[in-house]
């Protein structure tokens, strides 16, 4: 049997099991998928084992994700770019590192039937799923990219990002500010996707009831609008995007796709990704 994990801490809440076990059997595969907690002071022991034990691959949440990439043998482009790693291969004991995160994005958005490539897209946020999508929509040849950022730290982290980025994309990157409300409201006339990858508006959070747009005259019925948030399923900004007649979609779409990459990079097989959307929506419900 093959076994395959998700280390991080906390990870009790994972749909990760479900999404894998589930893939695994409608394919008839003989593999497992179980949960590890694991901490960023305990990350070197757990990979030292997984790699003794012959552990066939893992996937990385937070804390664990930075740490990942310097455990690895070698990182993919975006890996070593993003300086984080959310998915490992063991190769015969080589690890093999991965970030996963915006492929499942910009496969998400092009499941919709919506094209970024040559476009300009609008990103609110600047942690690691943010890094992620602007990672890959830069390698994937999106044109233009204007991310908010909400603090001078954020701002700072993007721009080293950017940085990293010239060298193998010709993406122009704006960063901005939330309180630039004219910017904004430019910026996604001029855009075909918004991309909310903070955590504004999920279920629990101190800012749940809240949208990074301040009303629904910022939003085109011809603009696409994505939140990585799937907890609730239709957050504030969902809500605004729909009055406004915008195509949108939550981030289970993304969660499945980046998933849907571990597994095909983990065994070559594609994902039955139709159940699997099924499976969880039906759990979330």
């Amino acid at each position: 049997m093959n076994q395959y994990y998700l280390i991080g801490s906390p990870i009790s809440h994972s749909l990760s099991p479900t999404m894998m076990n589930f893939s695994f059997q409608m394919l008839g595969m003989d593999a497992r998928y179980d949960l590890c907690d694991t901490t960023v002071e305990t990350a070197a022991e757990t990979v030292e084992r997984f790699r003794r034990e012959g552990v066939s691959g893992w996937n990385v949440t937070m804390p664990c994700k930075s740490v990942m990439q310097t455990l690895c043998d070698e990182l993919s482009p975006a890996a070593r770019i993003g300086g984080a790693v959310n998915t490992v291969k063991n190769e015969n004991g080589r690890l093999i590192g991965h970030t996963t995160d915006g492929i499942g994005f910009m496969n998400a958005v092009s499941g919709k039937g919506v094209e970024l490539r040559g476009k300009k897209m609008t990103l609110f946020g600047s942690g690691g799923a943010a890094a992620a999508i602007l990672i890959q929509a830069a390698l994937d040849g999106v044109s233009d990219i204007a991310v908010y950022c909400n603090r001078p730290e954020s701002a700072k982290r993007t721009e080293d990002l950017c940085a990293k980025l010239e060298s193998v994309s010709d993406t122009s990157v704006k960063i901005r500010s939330y309180k630039d409300l004219s910017v904004m409201r430019k910026d996604l006339s001029e855009s075909t996707a918004l991309v909310n990858a903070t955590n504004v508006g999920m279920a629990g959070g101190s800012r749940e009831s809240a949208s990074l747009i301040p009303d629904v005259s910022y939003l085109s019925p011809d603009l696409f609008v994505y939140d990585i948030i799937y907890h609730p399923f239709c957050t504030p900004l969902l809500h605004l995007a729909k009055e406004a007649g915008c195509s949108c979609d939550n981030g289970l779409s993304m969660l499945i796709g980046q998933g849907a990459e571990s597994f095909r990079i983990w065994t070559g097989q594609n994902m039955p990704v139709s159940a699997v959307t099924e499976k969880l929506e039906a759990a979330l419900s």
